[in-house]
Protein backbone atom coordinates (compact mmCIF):
# COMPACT_ATOMS: atom_id res chain seq x y z
CA UNK A 1 0.00 0.00 0.00
CA UNK A 2 1.12 3.39 -1.36
CA UNK A 3 1.89 5.75 2.33
CA UNK A 4 1.04 9.34 0.99
CA UNK A 5 -0.49 12.19 2.77
CA UNK A 6 -3.84 11.46 2.89
CA UNK A 7 -2.90 8.06 4.68
CA UNK A 8 -1.13 9.55 7.39
CA UNK A 9 -3.68 12.42 7.61
CA UNK A 10 -6.43 9.98 8.37
CA UNK A 11 -4.54 7.60 10.92
CA UNK A 12 -5.15 9.04 14.57
CA UNK A 13 -1.78 10.68 15.65
CA UNK A 14 -0.20 12.34 19.12
CA UNK A 15 2.19 15.49 19.21
CA UNK A 16 3.95 15.54 22.98
CA UNK A 17 6.47 17.50 22.39
CA UNK A 18 4.81 20.71 20.47
CA UNK A 19 5.75 24.39 21.53
CA UNK A 20 3.05 27.19 21.57
CA UNK A 21 4.72 29.82 20.80
CA UNK A 22 6.94 28.28 18.19
CA UNK A 23 3.22 27.59 16.90
CA UNK A 24 1.90 30.73 16.20
CA UNK A 25 0.21 31.01 12.81
CA UNK A 26 1.60 33.84 10.77
CA UNK A 27 -1.95 35.14 10.22
CA UNK A 28 -2.54 35.85 13.99
CA UNK A 29 0.63 37.28 14.36
CA UNK A 30 -0.16 39.77 11.54
CA UNK A 31 -3.54 40.47 13.30
CA UNK A 32 -1.71 41.07 16.51
CA UNK A 33 1.13 43.45 14.93
CA UNK A 34 -2.00 45.33 13.51
CA UNK A 35 -3.68 45.38 17.00
CA UNK A 36 -0.55 46.92 18.30
CA UNK A 37 -0.59 49.90 15.15
CA UNK A 38 3.11 47.96 13.90
CA UNK A 39 4.20 47.40 10.71
CA UNK A 40 3.94 44.26 9.34
CA UNK A 41 7.21 42.55 7.98
CA UNK A 42 6.57 41.83 4.20
CA UNK A 43 7.86 38.52 4.72
CA UNK A 44 6.80 37.67 7.88
CA UNK A 45 6.38 34.28 7.28
CA UNK A 46 9.79 33.53 6.96
CA UNK A 47 10.27 35.51 10.55
CA UNK A 48 8.72 33.00 11.83
CA UNK A 49 10.17 30.65 10.65
CA UNK A 50 14.33 29.12 11.73
CA UNK A 51 16.70 29.55 8.99
CA UNK A 52 17.64 26.00 7.27
CA UNK A 53 21.24 27.18 7.81
CA UNK A 54 21.06 27.46 11.05
CA UNK A 55 24.54 26.79 13.29
CA UNK A 56 22.85 25.56 16.27
CA UNK A 57 20.18 25.65 19.23
CA UNK A 58 20.75 29.29 20.38
CA UNK A 59 19.59 30.47 17.29
CA UNK A 60 16.88 28.15 16.64
CA UNK A 61 15.84 29.77 19.94
CA UNK A 62 16.05 33.27 18.88
CA UNK A 63 13.00 32.65 16.38
CA UNK A 64 10.99 33.00 19.38
CA UNK A 65 11.47 36.81 20.06
CA UNK A 66 8.86 37.67 18.07
CA UNK A 67 6.04 35.72 19.07
CA UNK A 68 6.82 35.87 23.31
CA UNK A 69 6.85 39.86 22.37
CA UNK A 70 3.22 39.51 21.21
CA UNK A 71 1.83 36.92 23.67
CA UNK A 72 1.11 39.28 26.47
CA UNK A 73 -2.16 39.30 26.62
CA UNK A 74 -4.59 36.91 27.99
CA UNK A 75 -7.09 36.80 25.04
CA UNK A 76 -3.91 36.14 23.02
CA UNK A 77 -2.77 33.12 24.83
CA UNK A 78 -6.37 31.79 25.00
CA UNK A 79 -6.74 32.58 21.12
CA UNK A 80 -3.18 31.12 20.19
CA UNK A 81 -3.74 27.89 22.51
CA UNK A 82 -7.41 27.50 20.54
CA UNK A 83 -5.84 27.80 17.18
CA UNK A 84 -2.99 25.42 17.90
CA UNK A 85 -5.31 22.70 19.07
CA UNK A 86 -7.22 23.47 16.21
CA UNK A 87 -4.81 23.21 13.48
CA UNK A 88 -3.47 19.50 15.42
CA UNK A 89 -7.45 18.42 15.00
CA UNK A 90 -7.36 19.49 11.49
CA UNK A 91 -4.16 16.38 10.71
CA UNK A 92 -6.17 13.88 13.19
CA UNK A 93 -4.02 14.50 16.45
CA UNK A 94 -6.19 13.04 19.14
CA UNK A 95 -4.09 13.91 21.99
CA UNK A 96 -2.07 16.93 21.95
CA UNK A 97 0.11 17.99 24.92
CA UNK A 98 1.02 21.46 24.59
CA UNK A 99 4.27 23.29 26.19
CA UNK A 100 5.35 26.91 27.19
CA UNK A 101 7.16 28.72 29.50
CA UNK A 102 4.53 31.09 31.59
CA UNK A 103 7.14 33.09 32.59
CA UNK A 104 8.01 34.24 29.57
CA UNK A 105 4.66 35.72 29.34
CA UNK A 106 4.12 37.88 32.38
CA UNK A 107 6.25 40.67 30.93
CA UNK A 108 3.11 43.29 30.58
CA UNK A 109 1.71 42.63 33.61
CA UNK A 110 -0.16 39.20 33.58
CA UNK A 111 -0.06 37.51 36.02
CA UNK A 112 1.31 33.74 36.00
CA UNK A 113 -2.26 32.37 37.41
CA UNK A 114 -3.50 34.29 34.49
CA UNK A 115 -1.25 33.29 31.99
CA UNK A 116 -1.58 29.85 32.52
CA UNK A 117 -5.19 29.97 32.82
CA UNK A 118 -5.84 31.77 29.22
CA UNK A 119 -3.96 29.01 27.71
CA UNK A 120 -5.96 26.34 29.52
CA UNK A 121 -9.28 28.13 28.65
CA UNK A 122 -8.01 27.78 24.67
CA UNK A 123 -7.44 24.37 24.72
CA UNK A 124 -10.42 23.73 26.69
CA UNK A 125 -12.31 25.05 24.11
CA UNK A 126 -10.77 23.03 21.26
CA UNK A 127 -11.16 19.86 22.83
CA UNK A 128 -15.12 20.72 23.04
CA UNK A 129 -14.98 21.80 19.31
CA UNK A 130 -12.85 19.37 18.07
CA UNK A 131 -11.91 15.75 18.21
CA UNK A 132 -9.14 15.91 20.39
CA UNK A 133 -7.79 15.69 23.92
CA UNK A 134 -5.17 17.63 25.24
CA UNK A 135 -2.66 18.24 27.71
CA UNK A 136 -1.28 21.34 29.22
CA UNK A 137 3.07 20.92 30.32
CA UNK A 138 4.56 23.95 32.04
CA UNK A 139 7.97 24.83 30.73
CA UNK A 140 11.04 26.56 32.79
CA UNK A 141 14.06 27.29 31.35
CA UNK A 142 17.65 26.33 32.11
CA UNK A 143 19.22 29.58 31.78
CA UNK A 144 16.52 31.12 34.57
CA UNK A 145 17.48 31.28 38.08
CA UNK A 146 16.30 27.66 39.85
CA UNK A 147 13.69 29.98 42.28
CA UNK A 148 11.98 30.81 39.28
CA UNK A 149 11.37 27.03 37.70
CA UNK A 150 10.55 26.37 41.35
CA UNK A 151 8.01 28.83 41.79
CA UNK A 152 6.72 27.12 37.97
CA UNK A 153 7.25 23.78 39.76
CA UNK A 154 4.66 24.75 42.54
CA UNK A 155 2.17 25.94 39.75
CA UNK A 156 2.36 22.75 38.09
CA UNK A 157 1.05 20.90 41.16
CA UNK A 158 -1.63 23.75 42.02
CA UNK A 159 -2.99 23.04 38.27
CA UNK A 160 -2.53 19.41 38.45
CA UNK A 161 -5.62 17.82 37.17
CA UNK A 162 -6.76 20.74 35.90
CA UNK A 163 -5.24 20.60 32.75
CA UNK A 164 -1.47 20.70 33.40
CA UNK A 165 0.42 17.22 33.41
CA UNK A 166 3.79 17.98 33.58
CA UNK A 167 6.68 19.82 34.11
CA UNK A 168 9.71 20.73 32.03
CA UNK A 169 13.08 22.09 31.36
CA UNK A 170 13.88 23.64 28.49
CA UNK A 171 17.13 25.81 27.16
CA UNK A 172 20.41 26.10 25.76
CA UNK A 173 21.80 22.79 27.54
CA UNK A 174 25.55 24.18 27.02
CA UNK A 175 26.34 25.64 30.18
CA UNK A 176 23.40 25.44 31.85
CA UNK A 177 22.97 21.80 33.27
CA UNK A 178 19.12 20.49 34.77
CA UNK A 179 20.55 19.73 38.00
CA UNK A 180 20.77 23.34 39.19
CA UNK A 181 16.84 23.03 39.25
CA UNK A 182 16.55 20.06 41.39
CA UNK A 183 14.67 21.38 43.87
CA UNK A 184 11.68 22.05 41.12
CA UNK A 185 11.95 18.39 40.27
CA UNK A 186 11.66 17.61 43.61
CA UNK A 187 8.40 19.52 44.35
CA UNK A 188 6.77 17.75 41.20
CA UNK A 189 8.00 14.73 42.04
CA UNK A 190 7.04 14.44 45.88
CA UNK A 191 3.51 14.92 44.70
CA UNK A 192 3.88 11.86 42.22
CA UNK A 193 3.57 14.36 38.66
CA UNK A 194 5.61 13.97 35.51
CA UNK A 195 8.45 15.52 34.51
CA UNK A 196 10.01 15.84 31.39
CA UNK A 197 13.09 17.23 30.08
CA UNK A 198 14.90 18.37 27.20
CA UNK A 199 18.16 16.30 26.68
CA UNK A 200 20.61 15.25 24.83
CA UNK A 201 20.06 17.77 21.80
CA UNK A 202 22.86 20.07 22.01
CA UNK A 203 24.84 18.42 24.83
CA UNK A 204 26.18 14.26 25.66
CA UNK A 205 24.35 11.98 26.70
CA UNK A 206 25.45 12.80 30.46
CA UNK A 207 22.42 15.78 30.35
CA UNK A 208 20.40 12.57 29.58
CA UNK A 209 21.68 10.51 32.27
CA UNK A 210 21.09 13.94 34.22
CA UNK A 211 17.41 14.33 33.25
CA UNK A 212 16.79 10.86 34.41
CA UNK A 213 19.38 9.71 37.20
CA UNK A 214 19.49 13.37 39.41
CA UNK A 215 16.21 15.15 38.00
CA UNK A 216 13.81 11.88 37.85
CA UNK A 217 12.27 12.90 34.12
CA UNK A 218 9.68 10.02 32.94
CA UNK A 219 10.15 11.76 28.92
CA UNK A 220 13.48 13.06 27.18
CA UNK A 221 12.86 15.79 25.04
CA UNK A 222 15.17 15.05 21.67
CA UNK A 223 17.67 12.57 23.04
CA UNK A 224 19.24 12.35 19.65
CA UNK A 225 22.89 11.81 21.52
CA UNK A 226 21.65 9.06 23.48
CA UNK A 227 23.37 6.75 21.74
CA UNK A 228 26.60 7.99 22.01
CA UNK A 229 26.59 5.81 25.35
CA UNK A 230 25.44 2.22 24.76
CA UNK A 231 24.74 1.17 28.78
CA UNK A 232 22.14 4.61 29.54
CA UNK A 233 20.54 3.06 25.89
CA UNK A 234 19.84 0.14 27.42
CA UNK A 235 18.83 1.86 30.57
CA UNK A 236 16.22 3.93 28.60
CA UNK A 237 15.02 0.89 25.91
CA UNK A 238 14.59 -1.35 29.85
CA UNK A 239 12.71 0.85 31.76
CA UNK A 240 10.94 2.01 28.49
CA UNK A 241 11.76 6.14 29.01
CA UNK A 242 9.94 7.63 25.93
CA UNK A 243 12.16 9.75 23.53
CA UNK A 244 10.35 12.58 22.22
CA UNK A 245 11.83 12.76 18.44
CA UNK A 246 11.50 16.35 16.30
CA UNK A 247 13.31 15.37 12.62
CA UNK A 248 12.91 18.72 11.32
CA UNK A 249 14.19 20.58 14.35
CA UNK A 250 16.80 18.38 15.32
CA UNK A 251 18.54 19.12 11.79
CA UNK A 252 17.59 22.39 11.86
CA UNK A 253 19.47 23.08 15.30
CA UNK A 254 22.19 20.91 13.97
CA UNK A 255 21.72 18.39 16.88
CA UNK A 256 22.29 16.00 13.91
CA UNK A 257 23.70 16.69 10.36
CA UNK A 258 21.57 15.25 8.37
CA UNK A 259 18.22 13.52 8.40
CA UNK A 260 20.17 10.60 6.72
CA UNK A 261 22.36 10.28 10.29
CA UNK A 262 18.88 10.77 12.73
CA UNK A 263 19.54 8.37 14.81
CA UNK A 264 15.34 7.38 14.92
CA UNK A 265 15.48 4.86 12.57
CA UNK A 266 18.18 2.67 14.69
CA UNK A 267 16.24 4.00 17.99
CA UNK A 268 13.64 2.16 16.79
CA UNK A 269 14.90 -1.22 15.48
CA UNK A 270 16.44 -1.37 18.93
CA UNK A 271 13.01 -1.14 20.47
CA UNK A 272 13.23 2.20 21.89
CA UNK A 273 9.77 3.78 22.77
CA UNK A 274 10.13 6.97 20.29
CA UNK A 275 7.80 9.25 19.28
CA UNK A 276 7.34 11.91 16.36
CA UNK A 277 6.21 15.30 17.51
CA UNK A 278 6.34 18.43 15.89
CA UNK A 279 8.47 20.79 18.56
CA UNK A 280 7.46 24.21 16.41
CA UNK A 281 5.35 24.08 13.97
CA UNK A 282 5.17 27.50 12.49
CA UNK A 283 9.16 27.62 14.01
CA UNK A 284 10.21 24.82 11.77
CA UNK A 285 7.14 24.67 9.38
CA UNK A 286 6.12 21.11 9.72
CA UNK A 287 3.30 19.44 11.01
CA UNK A 288 3.22 16.34 12.75
CA UNK A 289 1.98 14.82 9.11
CA UNK A 290 4.91 16.22 7.97
CA UNK A 291 7.36 14.78 10.17
CA UNK A 292 5.69 10.98 9.50
CA UNK A 293 6.52 11.73 5.51
CA UNK A 294 10.04 12.82 6.27
CA UNK A 295 10.26 9.27 8.10
CA UNK A 296 9.07 7.18 5.42
CA UNK A 297 11.14 9.37 3.05
CA UNK A 298 14.41 9.13 4.42
CA UNK A 299 14.47 5.97 6.14
CA UNK A 300 12.31 3.72 3.89
CA UNK A 301 10.18 3.39 6.91
CA UNK A 302 6.61 1.00 6.25
CA UNK A 303 3.55 1.28 7.25
CA UNK A 304 3.98 -1.08 9.96
CA UNK A 305 6.70 1.69 11.09
CA UNK A 306 4.49 4.27 10.72
CA UNK A 307 2.14 2.25 13.48
CA UNK A 308 4.76 1.55 16.02
CA UNK A 309 5.29 5.02 16.03
CA UNK A 310 2.03 6.02 16.63
CA UNK A 311 1.42 3.72 19.18
CA UNK A 312 4.45 4.58 20.99
CA UNK A 313 2.62 8.36 21.00
CA UNK A 314 0.20 7.08 22.78
CA UNK A 315 1.88 4.87 24.95
CA UNK A 316 3.93 7.67 26.04
CA UNK A 317 0.99 10.38 26.55
CA UNK A 318 1.05 11.82 30.17
CA UNK A 319 -2.16 10.40 30.96
CA UNK A 320 -3.85 8.18 33.53
CA UNK A 321 -3.46 4.78 32.88
CA UNK A 322 -7.26 3.69 32.52
CA UNK A 323 -7.46 6.66 30.19
CA UNK A 324 -4.56 5.52 28.36
CA UNK A 325 -5.98 2.43 28.19
CA UNK A 326 -9.17 3.57 26.54
CA UNK A 327 -7.95 5.57 24.18
CA UNK A 328 -5.13 2.63 23.03
CA UNK A 329 -8.10 0.23 22.69
CA UNK A 330 -9.58 2.49 20.38
CA UNK A 331 -6.98 3.92 18.37
CA UNK A 332 -5.57 0.04 18.15
CA UNK A 333 -8.78 -1.22 16.92
CA UNK A 334 -9.01 2.02 14.17
CA UNK A 335 -6.00 1.13 13.07
CA UNK A 336 -7.11 -2.64 12.28
CA UNK A 337 -9.91 -1.82 10.96
CA UNK A 338 -8.53 0.81 8.06
CA UNK A 339 -5.29 -0.57 7.46
CA UNK A 340 -3.89 -3.22 9.12
CA UNK A 341 -4.81 -7.30 9.70
CA UNK A 342 -5.17 -8.03 13.21
CA UNK A 343 -2.01 -10.29 12.53
CA UNK A 344 0.25 -7.19 12.03
CA UNK A 345 0.79 -7.04 15.88
CA UNK A 346 3.55 -4.86 17.59
CA UNK A 347 6.27 -6.56 19.29
CA UNK A 348 6.71 -3.68 21.86
CA UNK A 349 3.62 -4.41 24.33
CA UNK A 350 5.31 -3.69 27.34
Amino acid sequence: MKINRETIISLPKTDLHCHLDGGLRASTARDFLREDGEAVPGQLEEKLRVASDNADLEQYLESFELPCRLLQTAGRLERVAYELAEDAAAENIRYLEVRFAPLLHCEQGLTLDQVIESVLTGLEQAEQDYNIDTGLILTGLRQSSPEKTTVLAEKVTEYWNRGVVALDLAGAERGHPAKDHLEAFYVVRNRNINLTVHAGEDFGPESIHQAIHYCGAHRIGHGVRLREDEELLNYVNDHRIPLEICLSSNVQTRAVESYEAHPLPDYLKKGLRVSLNTDNRTVSDTTVTDEYLLAIEKFNFSLRDVRRLIINGFKSAFLSYDKKSEILEEVTLELEEQFFRRDLTVVDEL
